[in-house]
């Protein structure tokens, strides 16, 4: 091919390269124009979103403030509610002060009859008071709930007579071991029994009537005929017993089937609180010699078993605690005075304070003028506000 031949086919090379150039532009910014148009729609998209979730985030805003401020006012009735049963129950407690069942502190003509046979037959014509105590209880001063130990019923004390700070816990209504707390903060802190010593007795308990009385403990055998055992706390030793002479015993108390015979202190001394099939119906006392449990004197009381759940003597005065009407409360309903000092208007009905369930035991300290009790497995103590007798 001559050279005039190449010459003539430079431009047809030249215009072609032109042709591709420019179909390359064209499809370059096509695909540029698509990508913008993609970018567009995709800016579109996330501000919507974005709108959208800002929306979102203002509503679940109101929603949450609308909660709060139900929510606060359910707790401001809720507030609201408890001042008012608070307010219906010091109400109901003042009502029923104001108009309370007769206290039992007058004996009737049968019973009154039935004590003077048994007086002359233990030959003592009348009580004579061992102390000048002179006092009887007005009111619940305070209630101080100490810890929940145990099972739902037992026993927790001290020592009523002796100056010792020991505790002294038995738990359930028939047991053989008794866990001895040097102190009431070892009892207090401690949740088990790591810190408490052990005492085996001889023979296991039934009830929840013992007493710990000037280093000993006196207690009801389990088996056999319903005999209290003294037993020496310091030598682990069997003092002596004596044979309950009341035939066909049965529970002292209506709402605690587990407990014949309940053993008390109080400022005279020793006493039994029992029932018998002969009187059934009524709950029956006796004055407990201490160094021979013989018994000095017994009284047939007014005060009825039905609904009775516990009993302490105070100044030689009997005090039944018996259920109320409402759930969970309960009172000192019947009062009986053995040496007749007491006049009846002036024998308080005293209201214990709401609590768990009912009274196992309610034992009162003399020394410290309180009742230790365990309420369904909860231990308590009531301190107790003293007033004078007006006598008769």
């Amino acid at each position: 091919m001559g050279p005039w031949r190449c010459l003539l086919l430079l431009p047809l090379l030249a215009a072609a390269l032109r042709a591709q150039q420019q179909q390359f532009m064209e499809y370059v910014e096509r695909r540029l124009t698509l990508l913008e148009e993609r970018i567009s729609q995709w800016h579109d998209q996330s501000s919507r979103y974005s709108t959208e979730l800002r929306d979102f985030k203002n509503q679940v805003l109101g929603m949450l403030e609308a909660a709060e401020k139900e929510r606060e006012a359910m707790r401001s009735e809720a507030e609201s509610a408890a001042v008012r049963m608070d307010r219906l129950e010091r109400e109901v407690d003042y009502l029923e002060t104001q108009n309370p069942a007769p206290p039992c502190v007058e004996v009737d003509e049968t019973l009154m009859e039935k004590q003077v046979a048994t007086a002359k037959q233990r030959k003592n014509e009348k009580y004579t008071k061992l102390t000048d105590c002179s006092h009887t209880i007005a009111s619940i001063r305070a209630m101080k709930i100490l810890k929940r130990f145990g099972s739902t019923s037992g026993l927790w004390t001290k020592d009523a007579a002796g100056n010792s700070e020991k505790i002294y816990v038995f738990d359930g209504t028939a047991n053989d071991t008794v866990y001895v707390f040097p102190r009431m903060r070892e009892f207090t802190l401690f949740s088990a029994t790591r810190k408490a010593a052990r005492i085996k007795l001889p023979y296991p308990w039934v009830g929840t009537g013992h007493l710990v009385y000037d280093g000993h403990l006196y207690y009801i055998r389990q088996q056999g005929p319903f005999q209290v055992i003294k037993f020496n706390l310091a030598n682990k030793t069997v003092v002596d017993s004596s044979v309950f002479p009341a035939e066909e015993q049965i529970p002292v108390f209506g709402l605690s089937p587990f407990t014949y015979i309940e053993v008390a202190a109080d400022e005279e001394g020793l006493w039994a609180i029992y029932a018998t099939k002969e009187d059934e119906k009524n709950i029956c006392l006796a004055k407990l010699d201490p160094t021979s449990l013989d018994i000095e004197q017994m009284w047939d009381t007014p005060c009825p078993r039905e609904n009775a759940e516990g009993a302490f003597v105070v100044c030689g005065a009997l005090h039944v605690v018996y259920n109320t009407r409402l759930p969970s409360r309960s009172r000192v309903q019947c009062v009986f005075d053995v040496s007749g000092t007491l006049a009846p208007e002036d024998a308080s009905l005293v209201y214990f304070p709401k609590r768990y369930g009912s009274h196992s035991s309610m034992k009162y300290s003399p020394r410290e003028r309180q009742i230790y009790a365990w309420d369904d497995g909860y231990q308590i103590i009531y301190r107790m506000e003293m007033k004078k007798k007006l006598e008769v």
